[in-house]
């Protein structure tokens, strides 16, 4: 897409992004994206950093091809660089890295090595950029997740419930929290835009209970609302059976069994929204083409469980669903942070 097809409202939001992730000048940046990436998402952070009279490297590489039956469009953890030894070398010798991939690198392997070089990344969601200007950077949002990221830190357990008879108990000892409200500015991090949430990654054996997903709760894997009433029972992390006749347990059984592997069926994350520009009906709005699903992970309030890989407990899966959930109450300790879907 030309630079003539920009709004001004996209490039203030990128502009804004990259001034709160402070990058310099002497700084190796590098910009990381594969032949599917969103072309005006990397049209704009080419002109904002030229803009700036910021140098840059580009690393493009062929999007992965999945070599199992069911249809991947989503994963959860990026497998760009598997098997890339040259593209991992130089990003664990830059300083600052502009993710521009499908998947994102949250949840990849080599992440971890990228970090401990001291790089950061910015990994900016697969989102039409008037998504991701809706809900440009916001320094207020640091505040509110470093809060909830503190509190879950200091809890020793989380409790979620609702209505419909979701109870759900989490181990949080010795559990890796994470908050992301948009941008990093510290080596050695990783954050995605859009921000705010707060997910603890449970060691293994620390979830079990009952989720209960109702008409109206969220599908990212599948970009849909819920239309039936859906029952997961989890037992020491794992999903041991889904109940349901509608549709969306059909669809749910067929895809996970299609994986035929365990770990897609294991706890990734667990944790709550806390950004109140996000909204609720975004996906009734857009293409599936168009969005990521970003913006429904960090609606405020809402409960953000997922499946598949979780490189905290040693698991990686190209199975995975994350699942915002509307309605329920949290409790850390005992202590409500989130009451019916509401931010306490």
């Amino acid at each position: 897409m030309s630079k003539e097809l920009m709004q001004e409202d996209w490039i203030e939001a990128f502009s804004t992004l990259f001034e709160y992730c402070k990058i310099q000048k002497n700084e190796k940046t590098i910009i990381l994206k594969e032949n599917s990436s969103r072309s005006i998402n990397f049209e704009l952070v080419k002109y904002v950093l030229d803009k700036n009279s910021i140098k840059f490297q580009e690393i493009r590489l062929d999007s992965p091809t999945s070599k199992i039956d069911p249809i991947v469009k989503s994963t959860g953890a990026s497998t760009i660089l598997n098997g890339n030894k040259n593209a991992l070398k130089s990003l664990t010798q830059s300083d600052f890295i502009i993710d521009l991939t499908k998947e994102g690198l949250m949840h990849s392997k080599e992440t971890k090595e990228i970090l401990s070089s001291g790089s950061r990344i910015m990994t900016i969601s697969d989102e039409h950029p008037e998504i991701l200007s809706r809900l440009k950077p916001d320094l207020h949002l640091k505040e509110i997740v470093r809060d909830a990221v503190s509190k879950s830190k200091k809890s020793k357990s989380m409790e979620v419930t609702c209505e419909r008879g979701t109870n759900l108990k989490i181990n949080l000892l010795n559990t890796n929290t994470v908050g992301v409200w948009g941008w990093t500015d510290k080596p050695g991090t990783l954050a995605h835009w859009p921000g705010g949430l707060v997910v603890s990654f449970p060691n293994k054996s620390s979830v079990n209970g009952k989720l209960v997903f109702k008409q109206g709760d969220i599908n990212l894997t599948f970009k849909r609302y819920f239309e039936s009433e859906v029952i997961f029972i989890i037992e020491n992390d794992y999903v041991v059976d889904i109940l349901g006749n509608g549709t969306d347990a059909v669809l749910m059984k067929s895809y996970l069994k299609g994986f035929n592997d365990k770990d897609a069926y294991a706890t990734s994350h667990v944790g709550w929204g806390l950004n109140k520009r996000s909204r609720y009906e975004a996906l009734t709005m857009y293409d599936k083409n168009d969005l990521n699903g970003t913006e429904m992970r960090t609606l405020a309030g809402g409960f953000l469980f997922s499946i598949g890989a979780n490189e905290f407990a040693g698991r990686y899966t190209e199975g995975h669903f994350d699942l915002p959930v509307m309605g329920c109450t949290i409790k850390l300790d005992n202590e409500t942070v989130v009451d019916n879907g509401k931010i306490v």
